[in-house]
């Protein structure tokens, strides 16, 4: 122990030479590069210290992690969001080792499972199995964030991207933090998602992981989970004016989720070949894909990850590129001639992207029918209207003058008996 913090010592002492530019950066090692200044700055209008706690939140679906920093309130805040460049398998959680599944739920990373010398840049172990897998069954080991674009289970980074998570979490944990949430989950859990996947296996499984993102969000305070019964629980905060908040978050989510299905949203089920990735890195593959096949097809790429890389077998030069299979090495899969930005590195099965997040409609979506019409009943009552003698018109015995003319009526002074008495039909003078 007294090892452990003399090593979290020795990082922060170094993070803070190199803040303070007594060292250059680039001399740095990789797990003690400090964090980019836009960053910091971005931690200052929020009112955050570099030093604060951490929780990180992933969404297979959208390909993004987010990274929420606790601010001088006590309340986590949203910091910034990395598009995940690679995951591989299917919604739904990790099962059994070798299932190429990414896990999903509630994990806890310490200092222990940041691995500076990771084969893939950076990375850190998100715990699985935890109390809830292992109460399920669930095999397997080393679940990663990690660099290098290629995924067997992990969330797979950019190298740049991961070297920036891994700093965040670095300070965090040596400011004092024990071990940081990792909230893990096959897509935003709005209550339209829940709806739409209710014919979905994993829905009560899915269920569960709503309840911790509903109490998060409600509160902006870490959810305090547990495991009983093969189930996650969540412990009721201390303070009873947050649990009240999460507790109408609960509430109000509910009835969201029940009108959407009594309103007809449809029911989808959504199949990936083998994972996915962000759309900026798939769109980024794509324009790679076309530049190498008009630069001669099999062209190899030369040069290093941060500067200009010159292709062979064609007339162009990419700025800041590499390859899969380096010039005179074989190619490390099918696609070696892809070009693809620096830092990006091996992608896994990339031909699968294309059926990435396919959506099958299980139930179709149908209008909710018109709230039935009821009749209005109105008491029936019976007023006796008062009898109006009139004489017959003054027009019927007078010819019409062809000049302008006044007629001059003379009404009853009776209330009870209206009617005209005398009427007098003259041209004007």
């Amino acid at each position: 122990m007294a090892l452990r913090g003399r090593t979290i010592l020795c990082v922060t002492a170094v993070a803070a030479v190199l803040f303070a530019g007594a060292l250059p950066v680039q001399a740095a090692p990789k797990h003690l590069a400090p964090v980019p200044p836009a960053t910091l700055a971005l931690m200052a209008a929020r009112t955050m210290a570099p030093s604060a706690p951490v929780l990180l939140r992933a969404y297979k679906q959208e390909s993004e992690i987010e990274v929420w920093k606790q601010a001088a309130d006590g309340r986590y805040v949203h910091l910034k969001t990395f598009p995940i460049c690679r995951w591989s398998g299917q919604l739904g959680p990790k099962a059994r080792a070798g299932d190429r599944q990414v896990p999903e739920g509630f994990y806890s990373v310490a200092t222990r499972q940041l691995n500076p010398n990771s084969a893939y840049y950076l990375s850190f172990d998100v715990g699985y199995p935890n109390a809830y897998d292992r109460a399920h069954g669930g095999t397997g080991s080393a679940l990663m964030v990690h660099g290098t674009c290629s995924s067997a289970g992990c969330f797979a980074m950019t190298d740049r991207q991961v070297g920036e998570i891994y700093a965040l979490v670095r300070d965090a944990l040596a400011g004092g933090q024990a071990a940081f949430q990792f909230q893990a989950f096959p897509f935003r859990m709005t209550a339209r998602a829940l709806a739409r996947h209710r014919t979905d296996r994993h829905i009560a499984f899915w269920r569960q992981l709503k309840e911790g993102s509903d109490r998060f969000e409600a509160t902006g305070r870490e959810p305090l989970v547990g495991v009983e019964g093969g189930r996650y629980v969540f412990a009721p905060y201390p303070d009873p004016a947050i649990e009240a908040l999460a507790v109408a978050r609960r509430g109000e989510e509910e009835a969201r989720i029940q009108a959407l299905v009594e309103g007809g949203v449809e029911a989808v089920r959504t199949t990936y070949a083998d994972g996915g990735q962000h759309p900026s890195f798939t769109a980024m593959l794509k324009r790679a894909s076309a530049f190498g096949a008009a630069a001669g097809g099999a062209a190899a790429v030369t040069g290093g990850l941060g500067g200009a890389a010159a292709v062979t077998g064609g007339t162009a030069t990419v700025a800041s590129a590499t390859a899969y299979a380096t010039e005179g090495t074989p190619a490390a899969s099918p696609f070696a001639a892809f070009i693809v930005p620096a830092g990006l590195g091996e992608v896994s099965r990339p031909e699968a992207l294309a059926m990435a997040g396919r959506e099958v409609v299980v139930v179709p979506a149908r209008r909710r029918p018109p709230a039935p019409i009821h009749p209005i009943q109105v008491a029936a009552a019976v007023v006796k209207l008062p009898l109006i003698e009139t004489e017959p018109s003054p027009f019927s015995r007078l010819r019409l003058a062809e000049e302008p003319s006044r007629l001059t009526l003379a009404a009853s002074p009776e209330p009870a008996r209206p009617r005209f008495l005398t009427a007098r039909f003259a041209a004007l003078p």
